[in-house]
């Protein structure tokens, strides 16, 4: 097994439990799947042979990570719960990111996104935290989920 067997060859939103978004939102989105496609450390426990396919949804409050490759399928559904308070905050940040752009000043700028990358951290840790023991992931694949994670609460 190589290390190049460790990693999502695909990652896949699920369009029905997926809000409506605004051309800039989905945008978002279609990067934030490249990017993690693109480069990736993903190795779900039990999982022998990759790369693997993944389907994130939202079902009955709780966030399903839907893994599979040949001969292995795997879900696992984590709680909104712990998520709620730092989407929600990410989501806000973000919002106060694009309006900076729209007319602030550089220093004004950075300050926000300082900001927004924090909390981006801090969800990207929570969720390698809240997926120890079923999902390994390495710090930039966390981050990358993250975005897909708000992006499943996003609407625009």
């Amino acid at each position: 097994m190589t290390a190049q067997s460790h990693r999502l060859a695909s990652v896949e939103l699920d369009a029905a439990t997926l809000p409506a978004a605004s051309a800039e939102i989905e945008h978002e989105r279609r990067v934030a799947i490249f990017d993690l496609v693109e480069k990736n450390h993903f190795v779900p426990a039990g999982g022998d042979e990759g790369p693997y396919a993944l389907k994130l949804s939202l079902q009955d409050s709780r966030l399903v990570f839907d893994i599979s490759a040949p001969g292995f399928s795997r879900a696992h559904a984590l709680s909104l719960t712990p998520f709620k308070k730092v989407v929600r905050d990410y989501i806000a940040i973000c919002d106060s990111y694009y309006e900076a752009l729209r007319g602030s000043s550089p220093s004004q700028i950075e300050a926000v996104d300082m900001g927004r990358r924090g909390l981006h951290n801090e969800g990207a840790e929570l969720l390698r935290e809240r997926l120890a023991g079923k999902i390994e992931l390495d710090h930039e694949t966390s981050r990358r989920l993250f975005t897909l994670v708000t992006a499943l609460h996003r609407r625009g």
